[in-house]
Formats: C-alpha cells, structure tokens, sequence
C-alpha cells in the first residue's frame, strides 16, 4: 500500500444514543495503540486531538422522543467542516464516539469528493441501517439515522444543509441483521446496496465486496468506510451497546479490511460505537486497532500475537 497520511480525528460522540461511554472511545484507540499501529506500517500519522461540538440553539424537535437534537446538531456541524479541512491533506480516521458522528464525516466527505468533481461511495459495515429520520425513529437515538440524513430524506430541517447529497446506488450495507419495519420499507424505496447476514451465510462475504470495489473502481469513486463494532459479532466486540448475536468472525473482518487495502479506494474511515466501559480488557478496541492496520497494509504473516496475562 502507498505510504499515507492518516489523519486521526477524536470525535467523542456519546448523544447519538442515551446509554453513556461511548466518548471514551477515542483515547481507549489511542491506548489500544493506534498510532502506533499506523506507523508501523510506514504511514505517517497527524492527531487533532478530540473535538468539541458546535454551540447550537434550536427547537425541541415535533417528535418528542428525539434525545439531545441541538448536540447532534453541533457535532454534525464539527465534523462537517473537520472532514473538509483534513481530507485534502490526507486520510482522514474519525475516532468515535456513536455512529451519529457520521452525520457529519459522510456529509463532510460526500462534499470533498463533489470538490474533486469525483462520485463518493460509502461502504456502511453494521449490524443496523441507519437509515432513519427524526421523524421515523422510535427510540429516538439518532445514530440510528446518518444514512438518512446524507441521502437525502425528509426531517433533518433543523440540520445543516448538505453540500453534496450521497446518491444511494454508491451505498453498500454489509453486515445487516437487525433492521425494523421502517427501515425495511425505507430501504425497498431506494436502491441501496444491502448485503445481510444471510446473503453473506450463504455466498460469503468477498463476492459482494468485490462487487461493490469493482463499481467503485469503475467510477473512479472516492469511498468513505464506517466501520461499527457491532458489524463484528459481539464474542469477539463485546464492548458496544448495540450488540446483535450473529455477526461477522474476526476474519471475515480482516478480508473485508484486506481487500479494501488491495484496492486502494479507501479515503476516509470512521471507526464507531466502541464504548469501553463493556469491554473485557481491551479486546474490542484492540480488535479495531488491529482491523485497521489491515485496513493500511499488515498482512496475516506479520500480525502480532496478543497477550491478555
């Protein structure tokens, strides 16, 4: 893999959902040994330090159950801007916090690529779609809804406009388990690439991915990937609150990191809902350090043994 680089962006995002610890996801990467990890490889690596989310005044939002709207607002706003500052000097990775920091990467990312007059594509590894609205959602946690908001759809009036809107052709949903009636009749609306559990049971998980890079490819696409732990099944990423039974092995995660580094398309990442306070010792955030060196380059031979004494 080329030499990058990598941009580490602390985005501690605990307001997407009500259950707390997610913003200790960022300096629990950097204990995990991110940096470290990345220069290694021989990539060269710049840390912003952990942002703070935009001072917003707004309105109860008219659904009632809609938790913390103005500090998802400010956050949105945050990242928004921070991925259209970084993304020309390198490859940004934002730290999370809970996937509502993707309101604001994808958004900012998706706005970079019409920069560049280039399609953007985002490859979305979750358990959930996250395709909600403020409208929709009834639980009220709006990390259920970045991929809502950056296509498009109606109810984010009190965010902010979007610059580029994500066509959702150039999205593909791996890893999908846990999906509620109006997120399934959402997704039959629109031509999103989805890619559940049961396709991957049943094909694997290369055929799919290596679908979706070679559309990339073709494009000359610029693609954005979220990674959330709960993509991972919860034995092997116990430390999120969303966990679902069911999810993909440990090594499925590597191929999917291994063929996104063959590729070369990969110009963004986010690395989400890691929340340390229901980890066992580290195991889940080392387990994403380790994905995303695989991500940048390491291969299965030079994967360092792990001690838990």
């Amino acid at each position: 893999m080329p030499k990058t680089h990598c941009i580490l962006i602390g985005a501690p995002v605990d307001c997407g959902k009500r259950r707390r610890g997610c913003l200790m996801g960022p300096d629990a990467y950097r204990t995990a040994g991110l940096a470290e990890a990345i220069t290694a490889l021989g990539h060269s690596v710049e840390d912003l330090g952990n942002l703070a989310p935009a001072p917003v005044d707004v309105a109860p939002h008219r659904n009632p159950k809609v938790h913390a709207l103005a500090e998802n607002i400010g956050w949105t706003q945050t990242l928004m801007a921070a991925a259209q500052e970084a993304a020309p000097r390198g490859l940004p990775i934002f730290l999370g916090g809970d996937h509502a920091l993707a309101l604001g990467s994808v958004a900012g990312m998706a706005a970079h690529a019409a920069s560049q007059d280039r399609p953007f594509f985002a490859l979305w590894l979750d358990a959930h779609s996250d395709i909600h609205t403020p409208d929709t959602t009834d639980s009220g946690n709006l990390h259920g809804t970045p991929v809502g908001y950056v296509i498009g759809r109606d109810g984010f009036d009190a965010f902010p406009p979007l610059p580029a809107r994500v066509d959702p052709a150039n999205i593909c949903m791996i890893g999908l388990r846990s999906v509620d009636g109006a997120e399934h009749a959402a997704l039959l609306d629109i031509n999103v690439d989805v890619v559940d559990m049961r396709v991957i049971d049943e094909s694997g998980i290369r055929t799919p991915l290596a679908a979706f890079l070679d559309r990339v490819q073709a494009a000359n696409g610029m693609l954005h990937v979220s990674l959330d732990v709960d993509f991972l099944d919860p034995s092997v990423a116990p430390a999120v609150g969303t966990t679902v039974p069911g999810g993909a092995t440990v090594r499925e995660g590597h191929l999917v990191m291994e063929m996104l580094c063959d590729s070369g398309l990969v110009t963004s990442l986010d690395l989400v809902e890691l929340n340390p306070f229901l980890d066992d010792r580290g195991k889940t955030a080392s387990l994403m350090v380790d994905l995303t060196a695989s991500l940048l380059g390491r291969r299965v031979f030079d994967r360092p043994t792990r001690s838990h004494a």
